[in-house]
């Protein structure tokens, strides 16, 4: 396939191997998508195969330095946790992000096109709404890691990034970025129209696929960014509508406690996990990562899992060790696909959860808080900890407004309830690089240190309106007169 950079040249070539592409390449198919099943296929290809962890949880306050006796230094995560750009195209940057998450978007399209042109198009319309909400969430990925953060109630007119809706037919086609608020307003389309075209049925897997609840929960991360709170409720409250939370949660205290390392980290991407919602597969060496420099280390290992938190205890994860200072919560297994058959050389690649009913519960908690209603927010933020504590009693371990103030003095209640959700969030997603969009949403200044002979520490900050926060864009998107983030 021809690539360029913005997006990329109309998806000729698309992936047809479903749910686990990535085992069965197929060969050139220059072919008219013309079938319900064609389309189908074609939105395999709708999930950008590139990774955004490593860049944002380097960037974000969930990584620390090591020390330098840690020798380990991948360049595609200590470029990030010095927030300096990375001009490579290799897996893990945000040029293989933008780059990947193009062509997904290059896929929607096509699929949206084949749609438009057949004549009957009702057997089409789970594809339709299963294409949509690609679209939706590759543009909201890309305008939150490449522009500035949505503030809502502001004119959110900086740079936001291309929204493509049609499939590209030239090389280096010129290109405007329109403003973040022009973007957020294309995504809410996108969104509204597709979600109600969803069928569960119409997937054989359907956690590899925009499932109804996972719809739900992408909506509900996108209504957060714009504080419409009531929204966020609605569409969390859709993903389990019994109020069900508690059996779709990760079993931290349970099951899982009861995993060696080998089954913890085979079983936590596994899409039989009740928690899972969106499964995509990335080409990502990311699971590799767990002795570098920068990374998990003592210090947060400490501060998240081996100190009391509001709850009056610590939480039940198990934190491996790789020998002092390198630790690692083995959420991530590694897949290796040789180049061919008789090959000893191919690509890692890894599973993620890209949305979950753990973050969703927390999602509608943030919104309850934000809606003054902190007794609802409360109901939530005990349903999440009841999975990740020893025994959980409700009486004795169960968070409550004067647990808050306590641990958090100084505070309003409501400060107080957002502080707790936000540090939960942090401790309960390490590794997986979703610090980085509360980062962003609450504009938290991002402390890092950096330790020098004698384990002497400096600390460098990334504050709120610090240019870096955003990623830089490849350098050719120059030719499709897209112009770079300012440095």
């Amino acid at each position: 396939m021809k690539k360029i950079y913005i997006p990329f040249l109309a998806l000729a070539l698309v992936s047809t191997g479903g749910c686990k592409k990535f085992l069965e390449h197929s060969p050139d198919q220059r072919t008219q998508i013309n079938s319900v099943d064609k389309v189908a296929q074609l939105l395999t290809s709708a999930y950008s195969e590139s990774n955004y962890i490593a860049f944002t949880e380097a960037a974000s306050d969930n990584m620390e330095d090591k020390g330098a006796e840690v020798v380990d230094k991948e360049r595609f995560v200590t470029l990030p946790y010095f927030w300096q750009d990375n001009p490579d195209n290799s897996q893990d940057t945000p040029t293989d992000y933008w780059n990947g998450t193009y062509t997904a978007i290059a896929a929607a399209n096509e699929a949206l096109s084949a749609i438009e042109k057949a004549t009957d198009k009702t057997a089409y319309q789970p594809y339709k709404g299963e294409a949509l909400l690609a679209r939706a969430y590759a543009h909201f990925m890309l305008v939150t890691l490449y522009s500035k953060a949505y503030v809502a109630g502001g004119d959110n007119t900086s740079p936001g990034i291309p929204y493509v809706t049609t499939p590209e037919k030239v090389v280096n086609g010129q290109y405007t970025r329109g403003t973040v608020a022009s973007v957020y307003a294309m995504i809410e389309k996108d969104l509204t129209e597709g979600l109600p075209l969803i069928k569960n049925s119409a997937y054989g897997v359907p956690k590899y696929h925009f499932n109804i609840a996972a719809a739900h929960a992408f909506a509900a991360r996108f209504y957060l960014f714009k504080k419409e709170f009531a929204k966020v409720i609605e569409h969390v409250s859709a993903i389990s509508s019994g109020n069900s939370f508690a059996g779709m949660l990760r079993p931290w205290s349970t099951r899982y406690k009861t995993y060696s390392g080998a089954e913890m980290y085979t079983n936590f991407t596994m899409a039989t996990e009740p928690s899972t919602l969106l499964l995509i597969e990335t080409s990502s060496s990311w699971a590799r990562t767990r002795t570098n420099r920068y990374g998990f280390g003592q210090l947060l290992s400490d501060a998240m899992f081996g100190t009391a938190n509001v709850t009056g205890k610590t939480w039940v994860h198990t934190v491996y060790n790789y020998g002092v200072p390198n630790y690692s919560l083995l959420k991530w297994n590694e897949y290796f696909v040789k180049t061919s058959q008789n090959a000893t050389i191919g690509e890692p690649y890894t599973i993620v959860p890209v949305l979950t009913t753990d973050e969703a519960l927390l999602n509608r908690a943030e919104a309850y808080a934000g809606l003054g209603q902190n007794d609802l927010a409360l109901q939530d933020i005990n349903t999440f900890a009841s999975t990740r504590l020893a025994g959980y009693n409700p009486v004795s371990d169960g968070v409550t407004l004067t647990k808050i103030a306590n641990f958090y003095p100084g505070t309003t209640a409501a400060e107080g309830v957002i502080k707790t959700i936000l540090d939960f969030k942090k401790a309960e997603f390490v590794m997986e690089g979703l610090r980085w969009f509360d980062i962003l949403r609450h504009r938290i200044t991002v402390k890092h240190n950096v330790k020098a002979a004698g384990d002497n520490s400096t600390i460098i900050e990334l504050k709120a309106d610090d240019p870096r926060r955003l990623f830089q864009m490849p350098s050719q998107v120059e030719l499709s007169g897209i112009a770079l983030n300012p440095r």
